[in-house]
């Protein structure tokens, strides 16, 4: 799988004008999918949603900046350690992730689309899993 930066800032384009409700619907799929990741986060999403929609844009305005994108990332890992974020839920995030950014696109999303996202949550995984695991106090992290 390859990033194309092209495709990921004409699909968020496409995405960009529903805003919260992206958001929203994001949060509304994961747990409907993965209820016991409910636990999680706070029980009023506003906040929460605001983040998350402020973060993908960051994302992708720093796609090819890979300092800044990295930098950023890091400090996303080493938060949601915090949380109580683990690397196993990474993937349910990246499949509502991906549902939730299909679902807005409509017709327009493509099978290159979905494999340069995949790519996409592929580095956003592994940098912030590296940054969140160097930041996780329990013993077992490593």
């Amino acid at each position: 799988m390859t990033i194309d930066p092209a495709v990921i800032k004409s699909s968020f384009a496409l995405v960009e004008p529903h805003g919260a409700e992206v958001a929203a619907y994001f949060y509304r799929n994961l747990f409907e999918h993965n209820p016991s990741l409910r636990g999680l986060f706070a029980a009023h999403l506003d906040e929460q949603q605001e983040r998350l929609w402020a973060a993908l844009g960051a994302l992708v305005t720093h796609l090819e900046d890979v300092d800044t994108l990295v930098g950023l990332l890091q400090e996303l890992g080493r938060r949601h350690a915090g949380y109580g974020a683990r690397p196993e839920h990474f993937p349910a995030v990246g499949a509502s992730l991906i549902a939730t950014l299909a679902h807005f696109a409509g017709p327009a999303w493509t099978a290159e689309t979905e494999s340069s996202w995949a790519a996409v949550h592929e580095v956003i995984t592994s940098t912030m899993g590296t940054a969140l695991a160097a930041a996780d106090p329990s013993p077992t992290a490593g």
